[in-house]
């Protein structure tokens, strides 16, 4: 499938991170972008303002007529978060239009070009962002398809003219990074998830497995040390472990924490390289930023080159988000939703503000998710000092008999805890004394960040 021999490309669903990317790419590229989403949010409407029109209603009316009148000129993409059933969808598929997934589009763009894929349960849009944000200050010529707004870019989508690499956070929802064939990968972690699609642990692994065979020949994976992964793999690629272990080709060493973050140096098959800095706190994002120097490593990068880049990196916007950072009050947002990236996710935010009191509200995401990691979210929840925990956010889903909220609140090992809805929320913050005020989650909770710095703001003694 070449994506180049359409004028019009109608995404369903474009509101999605890595939709809105696509679309980006393709209106640079001077192509004609429409879509819809189902809700209005600040992407889509940065999107609008971007000269991409998007309708809010899935009837077929509301496409620009130019999108409907040819099908060999228009292509249809859509995300599998849509129901099949979707009023324009059907209509698309009816009348002979190509329609097809997001993955299959950007397999289209990612394997024309030296691609570098970056995969893992958890990390993988902090390293997919920190990697293209190293390769472009080392004057690498870089497209970037991100998971998340990077800080530092601004957007979710790097374009450069004549690419040497092609950057792509590697969603293993739907299996859809196995449309991916990268040169160079990483692997940042498999822990089960997604079970409404793998249903058990043994196959979210043999699909990790899978993206790595996907590796051209000769090609390199970086793969986080502790992880398994079939011996075929190193048969014709070279593979590289990261982590903290000083046995491992890449590691962290003589860390030491600061202020912002953490001081570090590296460990790399070339010799050690002293005095690096990542301003983001947290064990995970100390690893992280291990895994995006190899890969930049793995990609040919003078790796000693990178101090300034890596001190420099800003992160993404929803991961460890700090809206308010007062000695009274703070408040930080993150997108954390798996009980793994949840129990990170805290023990970032005890290093940032130690000695103080966490009052964390967390929206559950899907009804299979909380089914299905209930005891491992109370178990990351209880490291908080006070709960406060939203009804779930269902996205694609229907609910379920006997799934809610209280499947975790009446296993998380706190007393001081509350189940509460979006709406009531403010009003029970007004009850309460605050000091560290987390917000976590990957579903509508995101609505509530500019509000609830607004409110906390008020809080804040002039």
């Amino acid at each position: 499938m070449n994506p180049d021999r359409y004028t019009y490309f109608y995404f369903i669903g474009i509101g999605g991170i890595g939709m809105s990317a696509l679309a980006r790419y393709f209106k640079t590229l001077g192509k004609e972008v429409a879509g819809y989403d189902r809700t209005c949010t600040l992407l889509t409407k940065k999107l609008e303002s971007e000269g991409i029109p998007v309708t809010y209603h899935e009837d077929i009316q509301e496409v620009p007529p130019a999108f409907l009148t040819d099908p060999s000129k228009t292509l249809v993409i859509f995300t599998p978060a849509v129901p099949g059933n979707h009023k324009a969808l059907q209509w698309f598929r009816e009348h002979s239009f190509q329609v097809i997934k997001r993955s299959d589009l950007l397999g289209a763009v990612f394997n024309q070009s030296m691609g570098v894929a970056i995969a893992g349960t958890h990390g993988k849009t902090t390293v997919s962002t920190l990697t293209a944000w190293l390769l472009h200050n080392e004057g690498k010529r870089i497209s970037a398809f991100m998971g998340g707004i990077s800080r530092n870019f601004q957007s979710n989508l790097v374009l450069t003219p004549e690419s040497e690499f092609v950057v792509a956070e590697a969603d293993e929802f739907d299996r859809s990074f196995l449309k991916l064939f990268p040169s160079v990968a990483v692997i940042t972690s498999m822990d089960p998830d997604h079970l409404d699609i793998y249903e058990t642990q043994e196959a979210v692994r043999n699909a990790f497995f899978e993206f790595a065979e996907n590796i051209k020949p000769g090609g390199i994976l970086v793969l986080r040390e502790g992880l398994p992964m079939r011996e075929t793999v190193a048969k014709e690629r070279k593979v590289y472990r990261y982590g903290f272990d000083p046995g491992s080709d890449f590691a962290a060493l003589s860390c030491r924490k600061t202020e912002s973050g953490h001081m570090f140096d590296l460990k790399t098959p070339e010799g050690i390289i002293e005095g690096f800095e990542i301003r983001l706190p947290g064990k995970a994002n100390l690893e992280n930023a291990v895994a995006a120097l190899a890969a930049c490593f793995a990609c040919g990068t003078s790796v000693d080159k990178l101090h300034r880049a890596l001190a420099k990196f800003e992160g993404v916007q929803r991961r460890f988000d700090i809206r308010i950072d007062t000695p009274g009050l703070a408040y930080v947002d993150d997108y954390g939703h798996h009980p793994e990236e949840i129990k990170a996710f805290i023990s970032a935010m005890r290093d940032r503000f130690p000695g103080r009191h966490l009052t964390g509200i967390f929206q559950p995401h899907l009804y299979t998710r909380t089914r299905d990691f209930a005891d491992g979210f109370a178990e990351s929840l209880s490291g908080l000092d006070r709960l406060i925990l939203l009804d779930i956010y269902p996205a694609r889903e229907l609910p379920i008999p006997g799934v809610d909220s209280g499947m975790i609140f009446k296993k998380v090992m706190l007393n001081d805890k509350y189940l509460s809805t979006k709406e009531e929320l403010p009003a029970l913050l007004e009850t309460l004394n605050l000091d560290v005020v987390a917000t976590m989650g990957a579903g509508d909770i995101d609505t509530l960040v500019e509000p609830l710095t607004d409110m906390l703001t008020k809080r804040i003694a002039p």
